[in-house]
């Protein structure tokens, strides 16, 4: 109900991906009219914009890769296709009413808080200028790309491309191509590219664990008629997907009969698929199957074993203009080389520049890693808030029912400010500095900690994951509780629109 707000807060949304998009949504159906969303790309998707690399397929299975309040019931695959995924985001924003508060080509590089009228301005690439009551961070875990600093990698004298930035003209057909990478992506565009080339070498320093899995397969005939007409039906299918998900958290989250049976089924996946013992052994990992982000693949180990597949061990040593030289002084000549290095997973806001209360900076408040309770605030960060913040990746929780949580969670401060109850509201070091003493316990059985290093680890050696069930952060997530928080009344500035 709104019928007791007293002022109209102004929101600025930052991100316009899952997280954006869910958090748009719960803010106006929680009935707040002022809502801008700003997203530097040209269309929406986060993520699924910014990827379109070859043979690019989501790795959770469609029909709970979507929005809880947004069901798709015609999803061509079992495991959609990026480009398929990506129109879903569109479509929704376009069917949910969503696509005027959405600003599109508009970077935002900085934001600042002002202590004395408890306001944020926003700046974008373009100079302008917003201010707003509430900053909403929606910016999402893989967004910038991570190039490898290796000697000679500029001088090559053909593309060089990364898969979050891939040149859909680019020619890889008939081309000698180098793939650089172990983890989803660069398993999905070696299995993409190696048909049609004249020879792929994957790079493979550190292989991974390649659990089987039909990914074209079709969705079963008839599910979307069905499903189209029986909503609640559907509704049904997506809550039991949600509770069947926690079967795969107790896989990750603790030592289990789950989890020796995953664990054995990817070793199975490994000898059944590659019969050359020596070949098996160079794809053998030295850490327990899950450890890492888990890859799953229908097709990469048969794609390895083509004659004009090659798999490299040795370290590279340095790029020369035509080609990749390994530790043991072998030239590999290449006409194309992809990047499949994956993302800086920790930036989160970064590069933009936030300044929070007393000219604090966020790069001063994560010196030693980022940090945010339960995954929505940042002590020293007034009314500035993150959805899909730090430690919000998981293991088996659906991202979409995470952002929802996590939205719902932040409208019911921001409806507080509405109401005139607070101007101010920041959370205290101290609930931040507990709530990751329970993560680091939790951290302790899971399976992430056994001993791989994975780009869950932050640069202080913590791992940036959310190690509880789904049942906890319902509850982490349900109601705020004001003893975590600082609040203060009689600082806001008179609240308007947004302007430039």
């Amino acid at each position: 109900m709104t019928g007791d707000r007293v002022r109209e807060p102004r929101i600025i949304v930052i991100g316009a991906g899952v997280a954006g998009i869910t958090a748009a949504h719960v803010l106006t159906q929680a009935g707040f009219t002022d809502v801008t969303v700003l997203e530097k790309g040209s269309d929406v998707g986060g993520v699924w914009y910014w990827n379109h690399y070859p043979g690019l397929t989501c790795d959770v299975p469609s029909q709970i890769y979507q929005f809880g309040w947004a069901p798709k019931p015609d999803w061509s695959r079992v495991w959609a296709t990026g480009p398929e995924i990506q129109r879903y985001h569109r479509d929704v924003v376009d069917r949910s009413g969503l696509s005027g508060l959405i600003r599109c080509n508009v970077e935002v590089v900085s934001a600042d808080f002002d202590d004395a009228t408890a306001e944020w301005t926003v700046t974008t690439a373009d100079g302008e200028t917003i201010t707003a009551d509430f900053v909403l961070c929606a910016t999402g875990v893989l967004e910038n790309p991570n190039i490898p600093d290796i000697d000679g990698l500029d001088d090559f004298a053909g593309p060089v491309v990364h898969t979050a930035r891939w040149d859909d003209d680019l020619q890889t057909d008939g081309q000698r191509i180098a793939v650089l990478g172990t983890g989803s992506t660069g398993v999905q565009v070696v299995s993409a590219l190696q048909p049609r080339a004249a020879k792929l070498i994957h790079f493979v320093r550190s292989p991974q664990w390649v659990l089987w899995a039909p990914m074209q397969l079709p969705q079963v005939p008839g599910t979307a008629s069905l499903l189209g007409r029986l909503p609640t039906v559907h509704r049904d299918l997506y809550r039991g997907l949600l509770w069947g998900s926690g079967i795969f958290a107790d896989v990750v989250l603790r030592p289990s009969w789950r989890r020796r049976l995953v664990q054995e089924y990817a070793q199975l996946s490994l000898r059944a698929q590659v019969r050359d013992p020596k070949l098996r052994a160079r794809l053998t990992p030295d850490y327990q199957p899950l450890c890492k982000r888990q890859v799953v693949s229908g097709t990469y180990y048969n794609a390895l074993q083509k004659p004009n597949a090659e798999l490299v061990s040795e370290a590279i040593d340095k790029v020369t203009p035509t080609g990749i030289v390994t530790a043991d002084g072998v030239e590999h000549g290449v006409d194309v080389i992809v990047l499949a290095t994956g993302f800086r997973a920790h930036d989160y806001m970064r590069p933009m520049a936030i300044t929070g209360a007393g000219g604090l900076t966020l790069d001063e408040a994560w010196a030693q890693g980022p940090r945010a309770y339960r995954m929505t605030a940042i002590p020293g960060f007034p009314n500035l808030f993150t959805v899909l913040g730090p430690n919000s990746p998981t293991g088996s929780i659906s991202l979409q029912h995470s952002a929802e949580l996590t939205a719902n969670y932040i409208s019911q401060w921001i409806d507080r400010w509405a109401r005139g109850d607070v101007d101010r509201i920041e959370v205290t070091g101290e609930a931040t500095d507990r709530f990751y003493d329970e993560v680091a316990q939790a951290m302790g059985p899971t399976v992430w900690n056994t001993g791989c290093n994975s780009w869950y680890f932050t640069e202080s050696g913590t791992i940036d994951l959310w190690p509880f069930d789904r049942k906890t952060m319902e509850r982490m997530l349900d109601t705020p509780d004001p003893a975590d928080f600082t609040v203060e009344t009689g600082v806001a500035a008179p609240s308007g629109s947004p302007t430039a």
